[in-house]
C-alpha cells in the first residue's frame, strides 16, 4: 500500500507520441537511475523507435523513485515507464545513507594489521630456511612464479570469442527498408563524373564572406541540393513514387540527406527544399548532423522525403550503387572528390574529379530519363554561377 501511495503521489513518465505510425519504442541506456536527483528538462532515457532514437527530458525537478522498464524492453506509447518525486526531500535522504556508509567504512581498516602481520612472519621463515634446508633453492621459489605464468599463457591466445548484440529498433527496421527496395523494386544504377573545379574555386572565393554573413560555411551538399531539384524539375517522374498501380508525382522537393549517426544511418529531410537557400541548406544539414549524433531528431523529420542524395565521400568512397528509400524513386550518390588526368580540349589536365551516380526504379523511370537528370546534375555543378548563390 505504501508503494501504491508513492506511485500515485508521484509524476507518471510516459513515452510520448512520437509521430501517427509510431506506436511503440524499445527502451534504450537509462541516464538516469532510481535515487538520482534531476533538473527540468534533464534527459532521462533514449527511447529507440523505427524512425529515429530521441531523449525523454524530465517534464519537473525531483528524484528517480522507480524505473518499471528496463533496457531493451518495448513499451507502447503512453505507457508509464517510470516515476519521479517532485515533492520528495532529496537532501534528508541523501544524509541518511552518507551516515551509514561512514560506520562501515571505518571497520575495514582494523583487519588489514591483523592480516599483514600474519603473512610477514610466514613469509620470512621462508626466506631465512630455503638457503640451509635445501642448497638449490633458488628453484623452488620460482616455481610458484612459472606454474602462474603457464596457467596465464593460454589467455592472450583466445581471440576467437564472439558478442552477440541485438540490432537495435531503428537498425531493424533500416535493414528492413532495404531489404524491401530490392524486392519490390527494380533498380537500376546509372554512373557519371563531374569535374568539381568550378564550385571550389566558387566557395574559395566567397566562402569568407558567406561564412561572415550567415554564419555557416558554404559547404558541397548545397551545390547538389539545388541541382538535384532543378534537375528533378525537368524529370519529375524522379520525383515521383508508385503506388499501387497509380504513379503519384509530388509538385514539391523534399530532399532527404543521408547521416550517419552512432545507431545508424538516417535520412532527415529537407522540406521545400526549391524555397530553400544556399545558407538556409547548409544551416539545417549542420543542424541534422548535430541532432543526429546526439539522438535528438525528430521523427516527424525522417519521413516524407520525394528523393534522397548520400554522400559516401566523406568516408572516402570513390564508388558506390546507393539504394533507394522506399517509396522513393531515386538516389543520388555522392563520392570523394580525386585529382584525376582527363582530356580538355585536346590536352590532358590534371582535374579534381567526383563519380556520381542514381539509383532509380526502373518500373517508372526509363534509361534515357535517369541518364538526362544525372546529365543535368553534371551541367549545374560544372557551370555553377546559373545557380543563384546567396553570398
Amino acid at each position: 500500500s505504501s508503494t501504491r501511495l508513492i506511485e500515485f503521489m508521484a509524476i507518471e513518465l510516459k513515452v510520448p507520441e512520437l509521430g501517427e505510425s509510431i506506436t511503440e519504442v524499445e527502451i534504450g541506456d537509462w541516464l538516469k537511475k532510481p535515487g538520482d536527483l534531476v533538473a527540468k528538462d534533464d534527459p532521462l532515457v533514449t527511447l529507440e523507435s523505427e524512425k529515429a532514437t530521441v531523449e525523454l527530458p524530465s517534464p519537473e525537478a525531483g528524484r528517480i523513485t522507480k524505473v518499471l522498464k528496463q533496457k531493451g524492453e518495448v513499451a507502447k506509447v503512453g505507457e508509464v515507464i517510470a516515476y519521479l518525486d517532485k515533492d520528495g526531500q532529496p537532501e534528508s535522504k541523501s544524509a541518511s545513507p552518507a551516515k551509514k556508509d561512514k560506520t562501515p567504512e571505518s571497520k575495514p581498516p582494523a583487519p588489514a594489521p591483523a592480516q599483514t602481520s600474519a603473512a610477514a612472519p610466514s613469509s620470512e621463515p621462508k626466506k631465512t630456511n630455503l638457503p640451509t634446508s635445501r642448497p638449490a633453492s633458488p628453484a623452488t621459489p620460482q616455481e610458484p612464479a612459472i606454474s602462474e605464468s603457464r596457467r596465464e599463457s593460454p589467455q592472450p591466445r583466445s581471440v576467437r570469442e564472439q558478442e552477440v548484440v541485438p540490432m537495435s529498433r531503428l537498425r531493424r527496421t533500416v535493414a528492413e527498408r532495404l531489404v524491401e527496395a530490392h524486392r519490390n523494386a527494380a533498380l537500376l544504377t546509372t554512373f557519371n563524373e563531374i569535374d568539381m573545379a568550378q564550385v571550389m574555386a566558387l566557395r574559395k572565393q566567397h566562402g569568407e564572406v558567406f561564412q561572415a554573413k550567415h554564419h555557416v560555411k558554404l559547404g558541397f551538399m548545397s551545390f547538389f541540393v539545388k541541382a538535384c531539384v532543378d534537375a528533378l524539375k525537368q524529370f519529375p517522374v524522379i520525383n515521383a513514387e508508385v503506388r499501387g498501380t497509380d504513379v503519384v508525382y509530388h509538385n514539391f522537393f523534399d530532399i532527404g540527406v543521408a547521416i550517419g549517426s552512432g545507431k545508424g544511418l538516417v535520412v532527415p529531410v529537407l522540406r521545400n527544399a526549391e524555397r530553400m537557400s544556399f545558407a538556409e541548406i547548409e544551416k539545417a544539414i549542420g543542424d541534422f548532423a548535430t541532432r543526429a549524433r546526439d539522438g535528438k531528431l525528430k521523427p516527424d523529420e525522417l519521413h516524407g522525403g520525394t528523393f534522397t542524395i548520400t554522400n559516401g565521400g566523406v568516408y572516402g568512397s570513390l564508388l558506390s550503387t546507393p539504394i533507394v528509400n522506399p517509396p522513393q524513386s531515386g538516389v543520388l550518390g555522392m563520392h570523394a572528390i580525386q585529382e584525376r588526368p582527363v582530356a580538355r580540349e585536346g590536352n590532358v589536365v590534371i582535374r579534381p574529379m567526383m563519380y556520381v551516380a542514381l539509383t532509380y526504379d526502373h518500373r517508372i523511370v526509363d534509361g534515357r530519363e535517369a541518364v538526362s537528370f544525372l546529365k543535368r546534375v553534371k551541367d549545374s555543378i560544372e557551370n555553377p554561377a546559373r545557380m543563384l548563390i546567396e553570398a
